[in-house]
């Protein structure tokens, strides 16, 4: 069934919609993801994606040991798993200042750090540090473009800088998040992000020059993934490479990543001549993308979203009486990122049968902290 690798022999026994990954599938891109690195060691992927304990630990037993994160929940799930090294990459504002610094006690054999772009944040979190008699370790975020968290190369220096001299704080490298280089041209996309990069590798040097330290850099996502992997002495943190989409299947076809997310559904209607309802609506599937873009069918063609609302998706076929009610659709996610958390749990697939049943337990925004 190599053609219809997607394809569920059991599926009867899994009620709709429904979220599938497929084991084999993940543990390929993990593979992937360390052959284009050469060493797990310099991978830090982050686990937004999936927010799953037995996917991060397939990839510790592969040898990943970093990881980053973007949720107080997130970052408790990676430790509870046994991760060793721990960046959480989103702002430490409002009440989260505070489940961050629970966490390490807590939690004492992971190490820790956060990332800060301004001088308030470091200070809060040097204050918080000293007062907790816990200290931090902390990466400095460079905005190289994106204009979403960070401040621009030009001045981050005067804050490393500031970061040595606050009690409280250690700080450790830099980190980057290149999300707007997203060219389809994969040789357009190297020139856009070697050029945006060389001003955080001249900050670097910088650093080396001034203050006598070798800064760790962290960079890239999933699209620039290729491109930071051939770098000397960079941390790479892809994210959706582990599940992969349509969208990015579409947009990077250069990138070898499988797709290993498949949303199960069923016609549960035929109001119209050709026209068929399905129980994919807006809370189980990513509805950001225009309605064309949301959803790619593997198993039947021609069939053309026409509406979408909470709990139905209503489709349109080029074909009379193409579907029957009750029939089993399988779809690829456009963007399985905000799909995946939209799910309590995945079915997990090997040799086209549900194996295993896996929590999405980060989905939550709080386990116990």
């Amino acid at each position: 069934m190599k053609d219809n690798w997607f394809l569920i022999r059991d599926v009867d026994e899994l009620d709709s919609p429904a979220l599938t990954v497929h084991k084999d599938r993940i543990q390929y891109n993990i593979d992937t993801m360390i052959g284009m690195v050469k060493d797990p060691l310099r991978l830090r992927p982050h686990v937004k994606t999936y927010k799953i304990p037995e996917i991060v630990n397939m990839q510790i037993r592969a040898g990943i040991r970093k990881f980053k994160c973007a949720t107080i929940a997130e970052a408790e799930m990676l430790a509870l798993t046994g991760a060793q090294d721990v960046l959480l990459a989103y702002p430490l504002v409002g009440p989260r200042l505070n489940r961050f610094f629970q966490l390490i006690p807590k939690y004492p054999d992971t190490k820790f750090s956060v990332m800060i772009d301004h001088e308030s944040g470091a200070r809060s979190v040097a204050e918080k540090a000293v007062n907790s008699f816990v200290p931090v370790n902390v990466y400095l975020d460079i905005n190289n473009g994106n204009n979403r968290t960070g401040i621009s190369p030009d001045h981050a220096f005067v804050l490393f800088k500031k970061c040595f001299e606050l009690k409280g704080i250690n700080p450790l490298g830099l980190h980057v998040y290149d999300g707007h280089i997203r060219e389809n041209d994969p040789e357009i996309r190297k020139r856009k992000c070697d050029l945006d990069f060389q001003k955080v590798k001249n900050l670097g040097l910088f650093i080396r020059q001034k203050l006598d330290f070798e800064p760790v850099i962290v960079a890239g996502g999933s699209p620039t993934f290729p491109i930071h992997s051939r770098r000397e002495k960079i941390e790479c943190s892809p994210g959706t490479s582990l599940l992969w989409d349509a969208g990015y299947s579409e947009n990077f076809p250069d990138i070898p990543f499988q797709t290993a997310a498949v949303v199960i559904t069923r016609v549960v209607s035929q109001p119209a001549p050709r026209i068929f309802c399905l129980d994919l609506g807006h809370k189980s599937i990513a509805s950001e993308n225009p309605l064309n873009n949301r959803i790619r069918f593997l198993n039947k063609v021609g069939l053309e979203p026409v509406n979408h609302s909470e709990e139905h998706l209503v489709i349109k076929s080029e074909k009379e009486d193409y579907l029957e009610v009750g029939e089993v659709l399988y779809g690829i996610p456009y963007h399985i990122c905000p799909t995946a958390a939209l799910y309590d749990e995945v079915a997990v697939i090997r040799n086209n049968l549900i194996v295993h049943t896996w929590k999405i337990m980060a989905r939550s925004r709080k386990i116990t902290i």
